[in-house]
């Protein structure tokens, strides 16, 4: 199946580290060059605002789905492609799901977390079967690729789990996935 578009899950922070937010960047270029679509929380803020400018700025196309809770926040990102405002998380999430064909998470907090296992979790049951990218910035999924390889071990998740799984250190390495 060919990826037209993906959903983006990152952090609605920088992080401390200045790589996270040049990946971001380097992510929003290769989307917009290969000209993929990115669904992503339709925030402006953090890792998310860093991606979605970029994508912007060269000439892609960026929908965002955003919960009314975060618009009252003023968070929203005004200037992407398309903005849809849901009523809650769940359905944030359900309406980004099946707008993408496939997923891609960045460095984030509990709530990419949540997003990943979610969309991994998606695929054990075959809700779907969508490939899933993690980018791993300066490792910074190590630890939790080693919890899910313990998981694995002592026979809590499958491989089936993992099997459209691929994790990624540069964000070059996506580019022959597109």
């Amino acid at each position: 199946m060919a990826i037209v578009s993906i959903a983006v899950f990152c952090g609605s922070k920088k992080g401390n580290s200045s790589c996270y937010s040049d990946h971001a960047q380097e992510v929003g270029q290769l989307l917009a060059h290969k000209k993929i679509k990115m669904i992503y929380g339709g925030g402006s803020v953090g890792l998310m605002g860093v991606i979605a400018d970029e994508v912007m700025r060269h000439g892609g196309w960026v929908t965002g789905i955003i919960p009314k809770l975060l618009v009252e926040w003023e968070v929203e990102h005004r200037t992407i492609s398309e903005l849809i405002i849901c009523d809650d998380m769940h359905e944030r999430k359900l309406k980004i799901y099946s707008k993408a064909d496939a997923a891609l998470v960045l460095p984030g907090g509990v709530g990419s977390l949540d997003e990943l296992f979610e969309v991994l979790t998606w695929n054990q049951l075959t809700i779907h079967d969508k490939e899933i990218f993690l980018l791993n910035t300066n490792n910074f999924y190590n630890p939790l690729l080693a919890q899910l390889q313990t998981m694995q071990t002592e026979g809590f998740f499958t491989s089936i789990g993992l099997e459209k799984l691929h994790v990624i250190q540069q964000p070059s390495e996506l580019a022959s996935y597109l």
